[in-house]
């Protein structure tokens, strides 16, 4: 991973795991519906604020991958917010396609009973 420069303000906020991650949830800025939760280091969060196109770091490809770029399933940024605790970020985003590899349009399609 490559470290990035974000603003100290940010970076200061942010309570990374041992990996230096911190975990993303995507949502559709409109309609609150959750889309995805993918993971950032300090690089991925500073592509994503400054590209307006979420970016992640893939924990099994060891790489950034900026979603869509392959799928044509773009999330174009329209806010992002840093939770009380610092170790989680919800990123407010227009959906264009599907969020899930699978097709689907949230990667939550499968409900659980208790």
């Amino acid at each position: 991973m490559s470290s990035a420069t974000l603003p100290s303000d940010i970076a200061d906020l942010l309570k990374r795991d041992e990996h230096g991650l911190v975990a993303a949830i995507i949502q559709q800025h409109d309609t609150g519906e959750v889309l995805m939760l993918g993971w950032m280091d300090d690089e991925a969060l500073s592509r994503t604020l400054t590209e307006g196109r979420v970016t992640f770091w893939s924990r099994s490809r060891s790489e950034y991958w900026r979603k869509g770029d392959t799928s044509g399933h773009e999330q174009h940024v329209k806010s992002v917010a840093v939770d009380c605790d610092g170790d989680a970020l919800l990123v407010r985003v227009d959906q264009i396609g599907a969020a899930c590899h699978t097709g689907n349009r949230t990667c939550f399609f499968t409900e659980l009973s208790a």
